[in-house]
């Protein structure tokens, strides 16, 4: 069980373990940064409960409920109607809960209510991942509220597991009610030994996307080098310039295209290269041995660490990581951008 997803071995160990017992919990909530595989291990745990073979350990995976219970497509991201209401895989037992933008809609909650209250239809029990949990709270309607109910009174045979990156911002209420099972960032060698071996990656390209990912094989998976590698270029020019305290038009221009509209949703991640090329200089500049994301712009970036004081480095990433905590906000990101680069580039 669980041998085909990467990383987070004590997960799986707590989590077979309670497949075996038949002790899972009706209310699970699975924590972790996106993209380690905690949707990936809710569906492997539905197929458990949905799995016909009895002639050795559960799920087998290749009998027909099991295939059905891990057929998901996403509603198409414009279908706003779609997202109100229980998004069903292949099979009547196993269903999702998926927020619209940033909410989950009250709508949806309360179909995952009437469902959860519903006998199987083929399976031994229904289970029901809400994705993305944390965004439970962000609606006038207070859908989390509206799950408080179900999560109080369970239907014997209804689970029910929250995904969320962020559990703080669910209800104490929610959490106290939810067995928590942690899921940790996946490790650099064991995701480049994935990218190389499994899916035939160049031993560089996949070290660059593994370094990179933040311990998220997801965020692995998801680099598009050709398009990393010129945003990358452009934002290594912002440090080098913001070290030499000049090109102040230049910094500008450069903001003024990384929030133009067109390119909104790679903003946040504008802002992660930016941060990684930032310690990666302060890495070089300790002289301490440490391991670098970019190694392969090593001189340019012992180049900026010669030339530029300690504790700006620190500064500049102090900051970055201020203007993305206000992301949640209403914030004009032009106007921040402008700020962040002219501090920068000045203090």
């Amino acid at each position: 069980m669980f041998e085909d997803i990467l990383g987070n071995d004590n997960a799986k160990r707590l989590l077979t373990r309670l497949v075996e017992a038949k002790r899972v919990p009706q209310s699970l909530m699975f924590t972790g940064r996106s993209g380690v595989g905690k949707r990936l291990f809710a569906l492997e745990l539905a197929k458990a409960f949905v799995c016909t073979d009895r002639s050795g350990q559960l799920p087998c995976g290749v009998c027909s409920p099991c295939r059905r219970a891990s057929n998901f497509t996403y509603p198409k991201s414009g279908d706003r109607d779609a997202h109100k209401e229980v998004i069903f895989t292949g099979h009547p037992d196993v269903g999702m809960v998926i927020p619209y933008n940033q909410t989950i809609y009250i709508d949806a909650v309360r179909s995952l209510e009437r469902e959860a209250n519903f006998r199987p239809f083929e399976a031994r029990a229904r289970l029901f991942i809400i994705d993305d949990a944390e965004k439970l709270s962000s609606v006038k309607d207070n859908a989390a509220n509206a799950l408080l109910k179900t999560l109080e009174e369970p239907a014997e045979t209804t689970h029910i597991i929250l995904l969320t990156s962020r559990p703080l911002l669910l209800l104490s209420t929610i959490r106290s009610r939810c067995q928590s099972v942690r899921f940790g960032p996946i490790s650099k060698d064991k995701i480049v030994r994935h990218m190389t071996e499994i899916l035939e990656y160049p031993s560089e390209d996949a070290a660059l996307v593994a370094g990179l990912s933040r311990g998220s094989l997801g965020n692995a998976l998801g680099t598009d080098l050709d398009k990393f590698r010129p945003l990358r270029k452009q934002l290594l020019e912002v440090i080098t310039r913001c070290s030499r305290r000049d090109s102040f038009a230049a910094l500008l221009r450069t903001s003024e295209e990384l929030t133009d509209p067109k390119a909104r949703d790679d903003y946040g991640e504008s802002l992660h290269i930016l941060q990684a090329l930032i310690h990666d200089t302060w890495t070089l500049q300790k002289k301490d041995g440490g391991e670098i994301v970019n190694f392969d712009l090593r001189q340019e970036l012992t180049d900026i660490a010669a030339s530029t004081d300690g504790n700006r480095l620190v500064s500049w990433l102090s900051e970055i990581e201020r203007l993305r905590e206000n992301l949640n906000f209403n914030l004009n990101r032009k106007l921040a951008t402008d700020a962040l680069f002219m501090s920068m580039a000045t203090g």
